[in-house]
């Protein structure tokens, strides 16, 4: 072939490689017997794949570098869209004679460059190296393709994932021995991915060697030395390249500012940043809306509000128009400096004063309402947002209803859904399924019904996913009929259940004590040529726990191992509990140790249901040591593992280690909850210590967390 008798002329090594490359890819085509087909247990005949036809002698010798000719316009031949081999372009950069062997590719025309091409073979390279090598190589050939957006942005992200590449000696002369140099614009991209590592010294280091790149200091490349060293939070550093700018003839600018000013703003040095705002303005460079939020971030971390207000009523009285990142500085630094109900109270006094709510700002403080899990908040502001004319996106509206479900009562969460969907909202599959979920299980079946029709007219129900979760919003209703019901619907539409479908039911069926149906679902599964996975097993031994069937349960558990299924730490989890509340703690501690012994790591869940018995039995100091097994292996108690020693001690009269453990729950990071709150409490009320009672109450009430009434209090 033409291209080979290239090769040959040019290298020996380029024309074994590519021949090498040409018949690994035939001999993948020609010699099926080598490889195992994906469809060889259930072959069909829509599964043989066309042959390509052979062109003629005198045709173009096909692409090393690309698959597929499907052409996509009749007009234009030549234009094709093409599946890139990346492996063999990964094979000829790892070569020593790279260089050579993709220039010859490139001359024999079996590479072209296009931005898309190009942003495709940088992003698949696993040696951070390749595509450096590839942008070198393309640098040469197409320059103007080298500063394209898109094409640097992609060399920047390929080498922030999987670098850094360090400028060695050998690097250096590979590069010069192909002709080719290091630009201004690769040393920023390069200097770049070393600050986002951490290489302060070096980015400073081979910046005072430039010259030997053949480059001039510039402002651009000062500004890209200041970025990394900042980024690598070496400041004093990155001040220093900054004060050298001058011995070079270079002028900061708007971004050195901008840069110098972000880096003292995140350690909330604020005035510091202020003092480089009136230096920038001096040189007539005027702070742009970057600045401004920036600073606004550093007020905020400084917890300095008054003064984030201010910018922006500055950026106001300059013309200078708030971005969306502005808004979200602002209201998340608001909430990430102090309390979620103060900043609340800070922003809505602020936008008492706006005519017209920005979106974002609405959109921003209700998720950060919904994340803070103050629905009364989020339902009050969203009403009043609403009167101003404020529509939220489906995406926002879902995160809202999902905290007015779980916290809010469904009836006003009903009202607020209602109300926007008049006005033209249309909800997504999420909202409604969680509506329904919550109608459903708060016994309110009509309404649920009427959302769930609305979802089935809209085409929310239409394939495998959807019906599972309908089923699955039935089964956590203990609603198994409508599941059942919805499970016949779906496979009389057409739509074939998977092994999700089936799981969901046996996890439905077995929690609801019906272990006879959850065995015919597994029948029925295997009847679809489906294989028990995990959550199967998982689900089958809980049903069996449940119906007090262990014997079974323990069967069940012998016979995933058969099945090639190894048990998790919930499999083990939910036999250990199980023979817990039959009282056979024994066996229990048995299989925590066969758990470990299996190189499976226990969690809190498995200590709880051990240390909550031992405390039943009034054996403490057994608790006691598991307690310290548990600490041991990195785990956290949480209220749970405390509230079974607190009620404990305090049967067996040791109030004082009671309480004393109770307040030690706190600071080993565990928020007590009222549950908690109540059994220390009433302990101390027994005790007639009733000004110590009274001080937890107000201490935990002020938190937001309800202890119960005490009369005496």
């Amino acid at each position: 072939m033409r291209g080979l008798s290239l090769a040959s002329r040019a290298s020996p090594a380029i024309k074994n490689l590519s021949e090498e490359a040409y018949n690994h890819r035939k001999f993948n085509k020609e010699n099926p017997t080598k490889r195992k087909p994906k469809a060889a247990l259930n072959p069909r005949p829509t599964d043989k794949l066309a042959t390509p036809s052979r062109g003629k002698s005198g045709s173009k010798s096909p692409s090393l570098f690309f698959n597929s000719n499907s052409p996509i316009s009749d007009h234009n031949q030549e234009f094709r869209v093409k599946s890139i081999d990346h492996q063999y372009i990964s094979e000829i950069l790892s070569r020593e004679d790279w260089f050579l062997l993709i220039n010859h590719e490139y001359k024999a025309k079996r590479i072209s460059l296009n931005p898309r091409l190009v942003v495709s073979i940088l992003q698949n390279q696993e040696n951070p190296l390749y595509p450096l090598r590839f942008y070198v190589w393309f640098l040469k050939i197409n320059p103007l393709l080298a500063k394209n957006q898109s094409v640097r942005v992609a060399l920047a992200n390929v080498l922030n994932r999987k670098g850094p590449v360090i400028l060695s000696v050998e690097l250096l002369q590979d590069i010069r021995n192909s002709g080719c140099a290091i630009t201004e614009d690769l040393l920023c991209i390069l200097i770049g991915s070393w600050g986002r590592f951490g290489l302060a010294k070096y980015c400073a280091e081979v910046f005072g060697q430039v010259s030997f790149l053949g480059l001039s200091p510039s402002t651009r490349l000062y500004n890209a030395v200041i970025d990394a060293l900042v980024k690598s939070n070496s400041l004093d550093l990155a001040y220093l390249k900054f004060q050298q700018m001058s011995l070079d003839n270079c002028n900061p600018d708007r971004f050195t500012y901008n840069i110098l000013i972000h880096g003292v703003c995140r350690i909330g040095v604020v005035d510091e940043a202020l003092r480089l705002v009136k230096q920038m303005e001096s040189l007539d460079c005027s702070p742009n809306v970057f600045t401004y939020t920036i600073l606004i971030d550093g007020f905020c971390n400084a917890r300095r509000f008054d003064e984030a207000f201010r910018v922006l009523e500055t950026m106001k009285g300059r013309n200078v128009s708030p971005s969306d990142a502005t808004f979200r500085s602002l209201v998340h630094g608001l909430f990430r400096s102090i309390d979620p109900s103060k900043a609340f109270e800070l922003l809505s006094r602020f936008l008492e004063k706006e005519a017209v709510l920005p979106k974002v700002v609405c959109d921003t403080i209700l998720c950060c309402l919904s994340n803070s899990k103050m629905p009364k908040e989020a339902a009050l502001f969203l009403r009043k947002a609403q009167e101003k004319s404020y529509f939220p996106d489906s995406s926002t509206f879902n995160i809202i209803i999902t905290c007015l479900i779980r916290e809010l009562d469904v009836n006003e969460t009903c009202e607020i859904l209602d109300s926007f969907v008049e006005q033209g909202l249309k909800p997504c599959f999420n909202t409604y399924i969680s509506l329904i979920e919550a109608l459903f299980k708060a016994g309110r079946d009509g309404e649920g019904n009427r959302y769930l029709n609305e979802m089935v007219q809209v085409g929310f129900v239409s394939n495998a996913f959807s019906y599972n979760m309908v089923i699955d919003c039935f089964c956590k209703a203990s609603m198994m009929d409508r599941a059942s019901e919805t499970f016949r619907e779906m496979k009389e539409s057409g739509i074939d259940p998977n092994i999700v479908t089936f799981n969901t039911l046996i996890n439905g069926y077995s929690k609801n004590g019906e272990i006879g149906k959850a065995r015919a679902l597994l029948e029925m599964l295997l009847e679809y040529g489906f294989k028990p996975n995990i959550f199967t097993f998982s689900s089958m031994i809980d049903g069996l726990c449940r119906a007090h069937q262990i014997s079974d349960a323990f069967n069940c558990f012998n016979e995933m191992v058969e099945w090639g299924v190894a048990p998790n730490v919930v499999t083990y989890n939910i036999l250990i509990r199980s023979l817990c509340v039959v009282g056979d703690v024994a066996k229990s501690m048995k299989l925590l140790r066969r758990m470990q012994a299996n190189g499976i790591s226990p969690d809190v869940f498995s200590f709880n249901a051990l240390i909550q018995s031992f405390c039943r039995m009034n054996k403490v100091e057994k608790a006691q040591n598991l307690f310290v097994s548990m600490l041991a292996l990195g785990l956290s108690p949480d209220n749970f593992t405390y509230c079974a020693f607190i009620k404990a001690l305090c049967e067996s009269g040791r109030f004082d280690e009671a309480k004393e453990l109770f307040l030690s729950v706190e600071a080993n990071g565990c928020i007590p909850d009222s549950y908690t709150c109540n059994l220390i409490i009433d302990a101390l009320i027994q005790q007639a210590r009733f000004e110590e009672a009274k001080a937890i109450a107000r201490k935990y009430s002020n938190q937001g967390i309800s202890p119960n009434s005490i009369p005496v209090l």
